[in-house]
């Protein structure tokens, strides 16, 4: 082959490989200005709001008012004032000059977050926050999330161990227990709406199963209506977690199983020694799963309670939401959201080294 031979080749292969490069771009240009619009810029908007004042539909321009907004969300103090144990309102009087918006000390606008009183009811203490709902909302949403991983992962490992064990009609109970995943949350809400009602199926279903019982507004009470959210939930998203369960349950060599049957282990020997060992990656991999989507609860609060009642159902993305577009307080929103991402970094760091540790 001679030399201009070979240079033509070459060239048409470079000239080949750069129109399939182009093509390429072409191809994942779409994606990439969705992903750009939808994911990169709103996340770099909240970042340049959060350090603003910036409201929605103001005729004003945003102002640079530094971490203004983080202060106000995070801040938290302590304060001890004298009362009168009989008049309870002296010792509100007396918080009220310390945290009035015109006080001149350090609890200036804060509002009371935790309050007790001493045995001997002369003096009071108050624990105040520059925003009292968004500790309160954190609370909620780590109680949901504290609760719900363990409950909703161990009940999807016992639907995953069931489906997978020798048993007739393994895809039909399948089906039906993914079916709620696949379903509208929003739907899914509205229905148990009507579940939880004071003459709905759940006070039917007690009454039968608690002689004496008496009929209860779950959504209405400050101390269920959490909960109510949470049962739902974890009835809503367990068939989800069953599927990846279940995956790493058919990754796990039969051979193991027939050894540990030779041995003369039991089937919860068999579990502890055989099925638990090969199911640490996807534990890890289904527990932070559950907690980074719980850390996002949003839907089912804002159909079944708009945050209450007194504020027991709020959570972090809902105070988000409700600052932002029902205050219009854009910026303080903002600042919100950068703390709700700093917090689900934190978890998926967490991820990171469970699993590098596990490899």
């Amino acid at each position: 082959m001679t030399t201009s031979t070979r240079a033509k080749k070459q060239l048409f292969s470079t000239s080949l490989n750069a129109k399939s490069a182009r093509a390429g771009m072409l191809f994942v240009l779409p994606a990439v200005g969705l992903l750009l619009m939808f994911l990169v810029a709103p996340v770099i908007l909240a970042f340049s709001l959060g350090f603003t004042n910036a409201k929605f539909a103001s005729p004003n321009e945003p102002e640079f008012i530094g971490f203004d907004n983080f202060t106000e969300l995070l801040s938290l103090g302590q304060v001890t004032v004298n009362a009168d144990p009989s008049d309870p309102n002296v010792a509100y009087d007396n918080l009220r000059d310390l945290t009035k918006p015109a006080a001149e000390t350090p609890y200036a606008g804060m509002q009371i977050l935790e309050e007790s009183f001493s045995e001997d009811g002369k003096t009071a203490n108050f624990t105040v926050a520059g925003d009292a709902l968004f500790w309160k909302s954190l609370r909620n949403t780590l109680i949901f999330a504290l609760v719900i991983a363990p409950l909703q992962g161990g009940l999807a490992l016992a639907l995953a161990l069931l489906i997978n064990s020798k048993i007739k009609g393994k895809v039909f109970f399948r089906t039906i227990y993914f079916m709620p995943v696949v379903t509208s949350m929003v739907v899914v809400s509205i229905l148990w709406i009507f579940f939880y009602q004071k003459d709905g199926l759940a006070n039917e279903i007690l009454s039968k199963v608690l002689p004496g019982f008496e009929p209860v507004a779950f959504l209405a009470d400050p101390n269920l209506a959490l909960p109510a959210i949470i049962f739902m939930s974890a009835w809503q998203g367990v068939g989800f977690h069953m599927i990846i369960w279940l995956a790493g349950l058919q990754t796990i060599p039969g051979e193991l199983y027939e050894a540990a049957t030779v041995d003369g282990a039991n089937k919860w020997q068999q579990f502890r020694a055989v099925t638990w060992p090969g199911l640490q990656t996807t534990f890890v991999f289904v527990l932070i799963i559950i907690s980074i989507q719980a850390m996002g609860l949003f839907t089912q609060v804002n159909v079944m309670t708009q945050g209450g009642p007194l504020d027991s159902t709020t959570t972090i993305v809902f105070h988000l939401f409700r600052e932002g577009f029902r205050k219009n307080e854009i910026g303080y929103s903002s600042a919100i959201a950068i703390v709700f991402f700093v917090l689900v970094v934190l978890i998926s760091v967490i991820q990171r080294r469970l699993t590098r540790e596990r490899d």
